[in-house]
Formats: C-alpha cells, sequence, structure tokens
C-alpha cells in the first residue's frame, strides 16, 4: 500500500490533460493530478494536522507548462509545473507536517528533490515516450486551479479529500 498527497484540477485543467492522455493512449487509474508526497501511510493523525494546515494555506494555481521527461525506473513523459515561491512553500508546509510522522517518504517527492509534474503517460520503453512526446508536442501551457487536495492510496483508489478549494475570491 501506498499513499500519495495530490492535488486535483479544475475541470477546464482536468479536461485539457485528459485530452493529452487520450492523445497519447494512456490510461490513469486517477485524475490528473501533481503529486505533492508519497509514503507507504499516512495515517489518521497526520490527515488530521494535515487538514488543519491545509485551511491555513492558500493554494496557489498550477502552470503545467513544459512537456518533458525523466527516466527512472519507469519512462515519464511529464507536464511540468512551473516553480515559484508559493509552490515551494505550500510544498514546504506538507512536509513539515510529514517530517518524522509517516512511513517510507519517497526520496523523490522530498523538498530538494521533487519535480512537481502531472504526468501524461508511465511505464513504458524509450520508444514509446519518443512517439507520445511528438505526437503532442507542441503543447499550449494550462492553467491548474487546485479543485481539492486529497490523499489517494494507491492500491485501492480510496480518496480522502483534505482540502476542497475555495470559492471566495482570489
Amino acid at each position: 500500500m501506498m499513499h500519495a498527497l495530490v492535488a486535483f484540477f479544475d475541470d477546464e485543467a482536468d479536461k485539457k490533460v485528459r485530452d493529452l492522455q487520450r492523445r497519447i493512449g494512456a490510461e490513469h487509474d486517477h485524475p490528473p493530478h501533481l503529486t505533492y508526497a508519497v509514503a507507504t501511510t499516512i495515517g489518521p493523525k497526520v490527515r488530521k494536522e494535515l487538514r488543519e494546515d491545509l485551511e491555513r494555506l492558500w493554494m496557489p494555481d498550477l502552470y503545467l507548462h513544459s512537456l518533458s521527461t525523466f527516466s527512472t525506473v519507469d519512462n515519464v513523459l511529464m507536464l511540468a509545473a512551473v516553480v515559484d515561491a508559493e509552490l515551494l512553500a505550500v510544498h514546504s508546509a506538507i512536509h513539515d507536517v510529514l517530517a518524522s510522522n509517516v512511513k517510507n517518504p519517497s526520496a523523490y517527492y522530498l523538498p530538494g528533490n521533487w519535480v512537481p509534474h502531472c504526468t501524461l503517460v508511465h511505464g513504458v520503453d524509450d520508444d514509446a515516450v519518443k512517439a507520445a512526446f511528438a505526437k503532442v508536442f507542441p503543447v499550449e501551457p494550462i492553467r491548474a486551479k487546485v479543485r481539492e487536495v486529497s490523499i489517494v492510496d494507491t492500491q485501492t483508489g480510496e480518496i480522502d479529500v483534505l482540502k476542497k478549494a475555495s470559492t471566495a475570491p482570489r
């Protein structure tokens, strides 16, 4: 079991990302999102503290601007988010709560290592990544408003909403 702390996007951004994913034949278990953290377990006590902290935080819009890749164990084609002070502040606040309170945090998502992005396709071979890149390049930047921040159980698909987007004007 793994728990991922993610931001889901507003309807317009969600549709734009799904359209790109469809163009390359990618299938996903969850809606398009940006992942802030992954750990084996993010328990109830930590979730409560995250809810409290997230209520005090303003969730900045995300600008999915760069079509790019990175290769780890699985190839990934992604839309990288523009990194700004607001995005890093939210990420840092989240990890302040998670520090020493979760089991087996993924190093990929820790401050200093994190590459904020929305995955278009993953786990495909080199030729498939190249073909997918060619199918969607160039990509218009996507402004994604955060609809909600949730914890997703990556095995069961269960979603625990921690914060819904504010409808108040910014």
